[in-house]
């Protein structure tokens, strides 16, 4: 009987021991107690308490927290009533005075944010309150902020998630964007097409350049070809009397070299007197042959004309 005491007490003890190994895990903190007064935080890692006198009071969360809070009714300065709804993002950095700072934190920060949206909200009219949201984000976070640091957390970011105006308001709000809507739709086909007709009248202007360009250049064409083909017809005169001007100067020097050779043969075979004669009445022959309307017979021509008549007798009279 004695060892089953033993072996209980044993079990007790071991189980005591185990309970009172404390692991802690990443981004928390253990807020630990000793007869009820604050004694430490642990941060990550595996810690002891002292059984009987420590306890674990608070296991805080450092990581980055969200909470959705439910709508509440603010009033702008141009007493319109809506409901906004608000997202708050936060993060414990004092485990410490999380834990004995205040006794429902997120209460606290609930109550806090709406009476901070209604006191920012009250100083905008409805306009600026839809188109001001980054404004009122900032002003809200940074008020949170200073007020939450004693209870060690640090309020990140508030956001605005909606706001709903009354219906009446959104059936104006709705009328008052499609009417501009629709201006800034005519506003836009007004632009439309004045930029066609600007492009329209561009191109009509480009395209009078261009052919007034283009019949310039024909012109200028037609000229340079005008020109250049008076030229080669120029040319073409030019070179067909340099042709006949070498063809009449070989046929002159032709001429006259027979001539020449003539005369030359005619002088190497000694003519007589006769023979010369009868040459002269050849060339005279020649020379009458022409348009001339008078004629001049030299004397010695009259003699050989003479002599020539009693030549052809001569023969006459033999071939009898």
């Amino acid at each position: 009987m004695g060892g089953y005491v033993i072996l209980g007490i044993v079990i007790a003890l071991m189980i005591l021991f185990v309970n009172c190994i404390k692991i802690v895990p990443q981004a928390h903190v253990f807020v630990i107690e000793r007869l009820g007064t604050f004694l430490t935080e642990w941060s990550t890692g595996v810690h002891i308490l002292l059984p009987f006198f420590d306890r674990v009071a608070k296991r805080v969360s450092l990581k980055e927290r969200v909470v959705d809070f439910k709508p509440q009714q603010v009033i702008t300065k141009d007493n319109v009533t809506m409901q906004i709804d608000t997202v708050v993002f936060f993060q414990v950095t004092d485990a410490k005075r999380y834990t004995y700072g205040i006794e429902n934190p997120m209460m606290a920060i609930e109550n806090f944010t709406a009476t901070t949206l209604r006191n920012t909200i009250g100083e905008l009219e409805l306009d600026a309150t839809l188109t001001s949201r980054d404004t009122i984000n900032n002003k809200i976070t940074a008020i949170l902020d200073e007020e939450t640091d004693r209870w060690g957390i640090k309020i990140i970011r508030v956001e605005l998630k909606n706001i709903l105006p009354p219906r009446e308001i959104q059936e104006s709000m709705e009328k008052q964007m499609k009417a501009e809507r629709e201006r800034r739709e005519k506003i836009l086909q007004a632009e439309g097409e004045k930029k066609s007709q600007v492009l329209v009248a561009e191109a009509e202007k480009e395209s009078k350049i261009l052919r007034a360009e283009a019949e310039k250049r024909s012109e200028i064409l037609k000229a340079e070809a005008e020109k250049e083909a008076m030229i080669l017809r120029a040319d073409a005169v030019r070179e067909q009397k340099i042709r006949e001007a070498d063809g009449e100067a070989q046929a002159i020097a032709v001429v006259q070299h027979a001539l020449a050779e003539s005369l030359e043969k005619l002088n190497q075979a000694n003519p007589s007197q006769a023979v010369l004669q009868l040459k002269a009445l050849e060339a005279f022959a020649k020379a009458a042959d022409g348009k001339a309307t008078k004629i001049i017979i030299p004397s010695e021509i009259q003699g050989i004309a003479g002599l020539a008549a009693g030549i052809q007798q001569a023969v006459d009279l033999e071939k009898k």
